[in-house]
């Protein structure tokens, strides 16, 4: 569920605001003995002033206006496997009421008691789990900086720059797939634009979604040497059991098409802007028994992989 709005400028204008306020307050000298253990406590405006030069100067790099991005050059179009249904529009739920969001504003899922439930704790609630050997990253979860003190899902934290007003990042999309029956497709791009640095979101055919500034990383900040692609879920092991949390459709890679979920179409972003099939893909299942993956290659669907699973089951306590 969307259905609220958060202003895009608001906090920004009221924390320079606040700054502007603070820095226009008269230096003061105190020399009475019981102040402060009587030393002398001096306001300093020029230092005030060269900390709001900082932050505007950050604020001009993260929010600065989103240039049109240079999309990549296409490799091959992309196909449709028979009995898959046709590319159309995919409209979020929340939209169906007819609701929008005014300019200037973007649409902000609502967090549920429910979503904080399944999270370990409240303090970890919207974050990522530690990785010891991932960099900083992109998706449509943003993380960053190796999870260290960064990182998170959707908009549950800073450095996500959204450009459009229709997609609520983390609500439903629809229509859907339905097991042994319509399948529905949706086309994601993540790409680092060669004109201004910046990582761009694509939705579907062309719709800009947002950008995650190329000041927010380090490794990132030239180019990535890994991609990834898959599902993911957290396992806390409550009880000393595996959670039953299901990946994609909730069915084994082995039920293939109309049952298992799958990724197809895989394509990557060269040093020259030109989207090329994957060079050298490989695949992984940390836990085989309770999601597993199987993958090929063909000339419609390109290179395709099924995964998902149920999670606990008889082979997965």
């Amino acid at each position: 569920m969307a259905s609220c709005c958060r202003e895009i400028s608001s906090i920004i204008r009221i924390l320079v605001i606040f700054l502007l306020v603070s820095c226009s307050i008269c230096p003061v000298l105190s020399s009475e003995p019981h102040n402060l253990g009587g030393r002398n406590q001096t306001f300093r405006p020029e230092k005030e002033l060269k900390k709001l030069k900082i932050v505007r100067q950050r604020l001009d790099e993260i929010n600065k206006p989103a240039d049109p991005p240079e999309r990549p050059r296409a490799y091959e179009t992309e196909g449709n496997v028979a009995g898959a249904e046709e590319e159309q529009e995919h409209v979020q739920l929340w939209r169906m009421s007819g609701e929008t969001c005014p300019e200037g504003t973007i649409p902000v899922r609502r967090t549920r008691e429910e979503d904080m439930l399944r999270a370990s704790s409240v303090r970890r609630f919207g974050r990522k789990p530690r990785r010891r050997v991932r960099r900083d990253s992109t998706s449509n979860g943003h993380e960053n900086d190796a999870y260290e003190t960064t990182g998170c899902y959707n908009l549950l934290c800073s450095g996500f720059v959204q450009t459009n007003n229709r997609i609520a990042i983390g609500a439903a999309i629809s229509p859907m797939s339905s097991y042994h029956g319509g399948q529905f497709d949706i086309t994601l791009l993540v790409w680092k634009d060669p004109k201004h640095g910046n990582w761009w979101l694509e939705f579907g055919s062309g719709v800009l979604v947002g950008y995650w500034p190329s000041c927010l990383f380090t490794h990132l900040r030239d180019h990535a040497t890994m991609v990834q692609f898959g599902g993911e879920i957290v396992n806390s092991r409550a009880g000393g059991f595996h959670t039953s949390t299901a990946m994609g459709s909730g069915h084994f890679s082995g039920e293939g098409f109309g049952k298992a979920s799958y990724f197809r179409n895989l394509q990557v972003v060269d040093w020259d802007n030109n989207l090329i099939p994957l060079p050298n893909l490989r695949l992984l299942a940390d836990h085989p028994n309770c999601y597993d993956i199987r993958g090929g290659i063909n000339g419609v669907w390109g290179h395709y992989f099924y995964y998902g699973g149920p999670g606990r089951n008889v082979r997965c306590p």
